[in-house]
């Protein structure tokens, strides 16, 4: 295909395989459109490298599965997960596998085309990975231990009432917490904050959800108890 760029469209909506298609094509990429999961996978180590575009809904087998069985193989395409339910846990779990970014269908072509840039310069600067990993270490060691649990709390696709009530503090203060995590971190979206901490290795220590209860005397941001 070229010297462009080439994103694999997977998806069992053809009205989707179209549009997407149309709008990469006159944005200078190559585009090869696979109708299942199923059907990409077959083709997927023979297949040129490229970004995945990967929709989770799907008969037969999910975005998720699909993922998961990528890696099983030794394809390490960039992935990027398309949702059309709006479902963050959905979005998290693929991230904690290694998506670039989550899309919620109908999505913009500027967050499309930002995802992609990432997803490239992933698939091209493997030694650059590795220095950002260095580099997401740093900035969630700035954190206080309080914006860590709250950070913690995101990365198991929690909202911000089940964080506080794990943490045993209001849901506006987890919101006061949450924005200084965004400030820290130097970041304006979730994805953008998961992808940092999963670069940090803060996905382990989310498996194991904890509760920890108010200390008697400590007051928070907002002059409530923690």
């Amino acid at each position: 295909m070229g010297d462009k760029r080439l994103v694999h469209i997977v998806d069992d909506e053809e009205a989707i395989r179209r549009s997407a298609g149309f709008m990469l094509r006159t944005s200078g990429f190559a585009v090869a459109s696979w109708e299942s999961g199923v059907a990409f996978l077959r083709k997927a180590r023979s297949a040129e490298a490229g970004c995945v575009l990967l929709d989770v809904r799907m008969p037969e087998m999910d975005g998720l599965q699909v993922q998961r069985e990528l890696a099983a193989i030794g394809v390490a395409m960039p992935v990027i997960v398309l949702t059309g339910h709006g479902d963050i846990g959905t979005a998290v779990e693929a991230m904690k596998n290694g998506a670039v970014d989550f899309l919620e269908k109908p999505f913009e072509k500027a967050h499309l085309l930002r995802a992609l840039d990432i997803g490239f310069h992933r698939l091209e600067h493997r030694q650059e990975e590795l220095e950002s990993e260095r580099e997401a270490g740093i900035r969630v060691a700035a954190l206080t231990p309080r914006e860590r649990d709250v950070l913690l709390g995101l990365v198991r696709g929690h909202p911000n009432k089940t964080i506080a009530y794990d943490l045993g503090i209001s849901p506006r203060t987890v919101e006061v917490h949450r924005a200084n995590v965004m400030s820290k971190l130097n970041v304006n979206s979730l994805s953008d904050a998961l992808r940092i901490a999963f670069a940090a290795g803060l996905k382990d220590q989310a498996a194991v959800a904890v509760h920890q209860p108010p200390r008697p005397g400590a007051t928070d941001p907002m002059g409530k108890h923690t």
